[in-house]
């Protein structure tokens, strides 16, 4: 599979562990920006460290919870359009 020229980029697994580690590491590089750059909040709990991180993940988790709630009470049956 390594050398395999039909395997898109993105299925190999040494591209896969090289985009994880880019991605954490600008992750990692946006939460610790915020000891450098000064925020001016507006509330007292924007301006903790790493407010925008966490918040942003909960709002995340939220809105899957939602969708999940969502979807159950508008599921269908198998054999909706059958009928």
């Amino acid at each position: 599979m390594k050398d395999d020229p039909q395997v898109h980029w993105l299925l190999k697994p040494t591209s896969i562990k090289i985009l994880w580690r880019v991605g954490l590491s600008i992750l990692a590089a946006l939460v610790l920006s915020d000891l450098i750059i000064h925020t001016h909040s507006a509330f007292g709990i924007d301006g903790s460290f790493g407010f925008y991180s966490w918040y942003g993940l909960l709002t995340c988790f939220a809105m899957i919870v939602f969708a999940k709630l969502l979807g159950f009470f508008l599921k269908r049956k198998d054999t909706y359009y059958d009928d």
